[in-house]
């Protein structure tokens, strides 16, 4: 028996008012937060999903493997949430997984490479990345960026301890500060006029990024321009909300307190979240190929 199309399976999947259903974005953990802020800015009236998936942080250090796994339970349980649109707000599993997964996945599912890639090519021609490992590996936006302007120079660099300094707000401990210079040094060295955050998790060391940096250096945060695209997508497919949104649901697969405590600094409120075992929610009725 073949498999259903993915035209059959968006039908499935989303509801009948399919502009009223929620945007889902995920993140391993509180680094997709800047591409939730940025979607409630841009996109005031689109409901939202999020999902971090904290019990297995962080991605950065994963092989493809194991991420392309987690992307796709991660995006099977998102199409029992009748989501209308995923956004990848994880740049390791944009680089790793984003192109199967399109492929396989009947909702719309944006990554964040490309649109960061295209923003730095608009503002500079000495383009500096800072990392995952994972990302920094894959040459995910050294790629993109050939792609955009061959002419263009890329130096990348793997942070491996921000995401857990960020996760434990350690963002104005002096420590993190040195780290930041070590990561940083050789792409200075390099007389970068463009520095690319490669991980949603990255903006929020806005303040220890800027006090490092030469002033001529310009920031790139991709959250702002994916949800740009996020947008246009949005328009070009009829599926802009234009009702009042739903109040944000929040996801983990690790404890909801520890999330709840470490995001209010940057929601402002304390948000409610969920505990979600992904090995016992998939729908039973997802193609096996998805999972496979």
């Amino acid at each position: 028996m073949s498999n259903p199309s993915i035209s059959q399976l968006s039908s499935f999947y989303l509801p009948v008012e399919a502009q009223n259903a929620p945007i889902g974005i995920f993140d391993s953990g509180v680094g997709g937060l800047t591409v939730l802020q940025q979607l409630k800015e841009q996109l005031p009236n689109e409901s939202i999903v999020y999902f971090g998936d904290t019990a297995r942080l962080p991605y950065g250090t994963r092989s493809k493997t194991e991420i392309l796994q987690f992307v796709r339970e991660i995006l099977a349980w998102m199409l029992k949430q009748q989501v209308k649109m995923v956004i990848m707000a994880c740049n390791t599993s944009s680089a790793l997984a984003l192109e199967e997964v399109q492929a396989k996945f009947p909702v719309p599912i944006l990554g964040i490479i490309l649109p960061g890639a295209r923003a730095a090519v608009q503002q500079g021609e000495r383009i500096g990345v800072i990392a995952t490992p994972a990302t920094a590996a894959s040459n995910a936006y050294q790629r993109a960026i050939a792609e955009i302007d061959p002419t263009v120079g890329v130096w990348q660099v793997g942070c491996p301890e921000f995401v857990p300094l960020i996760e434990q707000n350690r963002i104005h401990d002096p420590y993190t500060t040195q780290v930041a210079q070590r990561y940083l040094a050789p792409l200075l060295k390099q007389q970068i006029d463009t520095l690319i955050y490669g991980c949603t998790h990255y903006p929020h060391l806005a303040p220890v990024m800027r006090s490092l940096l030469p002033r001529n250096v310009k920031l790139v945060d991709p959250a702002i321009h994916v949800v740009t695209a996020a947008a246009q997508e949005l328009d070009l497919l009829g599926l802009k909300n234009t009702h009042t949104p739903l109040q944000t649901r929040f996801y983990v697969s690790g404890c909801p307190i520890q999330f709840a405590q470490s995001s209010v600094r940057w929601l402002g409120y304390t948000p409610v979240v969920k505990s979600v075992d992904l090995t016992k929610v998939i729908n039973p009725e997802l193609p096996l190929e998805f999972l496979d």
